[in-house]
């Protein structure tokens, strides 16, 4: 298990001190593929280098294990720091060295002989599903087949943890699923805990169980994807889950009201129901649906009737609804 304990980090410019982590406080667990969002300046690449210490935090602790690693030595720190790999936006290939040979890099700094890194080179390829790429150089592949050797090598150290930063975020939506599928497959297979940093929101939703929403350096909540993103608590984490949506028809409205819904009840006739059965009708101003995991969750906003008691009604029989909720809100986000 990952634990964070009121980690903080700051940097100084020339007329400034930056507070790029605040107090942070995390726990991860094994086997978890856990989501970490936020838009730039959030402190998430900072937060990912402090995970593996490659940048010290001012204070607080990282636990791996229960054990802390700005207490361990410089050896034991070392062999930590092989438990957790990491993979890049930019991939961070040697581009003189094949994917064979990328991917034997740690193995011969490991002092692994040349023979027993090849062969492992190889199972690594065919475990990313890239054995035919073996003698390309990274020049001759794409972005996704790049991202595949990089993945590779990281698991060349068999890591307990694989740190994601942006891995995704140069690739296009295609190769995007194409890789988040493979962290899956590899978080199944392996066991591996898959950390991913990210700003976007189709990747939470395809690949994690449990998200931390981070703005301005801190963690304003957490939870499990589905729960955090069909009702989040925060501002942050409106903003994320919650954006404006697909205008669909805007009338002027008295008083309006977010309708956020999940799974069963996200293909109800929900609208319609209200105007036939309670002769209420209201105005849809947006509306927004994704998948997470096996279930659909969505969101609208709708305007309320002027009449104070119709609209007393509608927001009544809203909030009543199983599997939904209903709150009154100054604008879409």
């Amino acid at each position: 298990m990952i634990e964070l304990r009121h980690l903080s980090k700051s940097f100084r410019s020339a007329d400034a001190e930056i507070r790029a982590l605040d107090d942070i406080c995390l726990r991860i667990p094994d086997g978890e593929i856990f989501g970490i969002i936020g838009l730039s300046g959030a402190g998430k690449s900072t937060l990912v280098r402090c995970i593996n210490l490659l940048e010290r935090p001012d204070s607080g602790q990282v636990l791996l294990d229960g054990r802390d690693l700005a207490a361990m030595s410089a050896g034991e720190l070392r062999r930590a720091r092989k438990s957790m790999s990491m993979i890049f936006q930019g991939f961070h290939l040697l581009m003189q060295r094949t994917a064979l040979e990328n991917v034997c890099f740690p193995l011969e700094l490991a002092g692994v002989k040349k023979d027993a890194a090849r062969r492992r080179a190889k199972e690594l390829l065919e475990l990313v599903e890239l054995p035919d790429k073996a003698g390309a150089y990274p020049v001759q592949l794409s972005g996704g087949q790049k991202q595949r050797v990089a993945i590779a090598r990281a698991l060349a150290s068999d890591p307990k943890v694989l740190l994601c930063d942006e891995a995704t975020s140069a690739l296009d939506p295609k190769t995007t699923r194409a890789i988040l599928e493979l962290l899956k497959k590899l978080n199944r297979e392996l066991g591996v805990t898959v950390v991913i940093i990210t700003h976007e929101m189709r990747v939470v939703e395809q690949i994690c169980g449990s998200v931390a929403i981070l703005d301005q350096g801190r963690v304003q909540e957490t939870g499990p994807v589905s729960e955090v993103f069909s009702n989040p608590q925060s501002a942050a984490g409106r903003r994320l889950v919650l954006p404006e949506g697909e205008k669909i028809h805007i009338l002027p409205a008295n008083r309006l009201v977010r309708l956020v819904f999940n799974g069963a009840s996200a293909a109800e006739p929900i609208i319609s129901t209200l105007a036939i059965e309670q002769g209420i009708r209201l105005n849809i101003l947006s509306a927004d649906t994704r998948s997470i995991g096996e279930k659909t969750f969505g969101n609208m906003v709708l305007g309320l009737p002027e009449d104070e008691t119709e609209a007393a009604r509608a927001l009544l029989y809203l909030r009543e609804l199983s599997g939904v909720s209903a709150e009154e809100v100054t604008g879409y986000v």
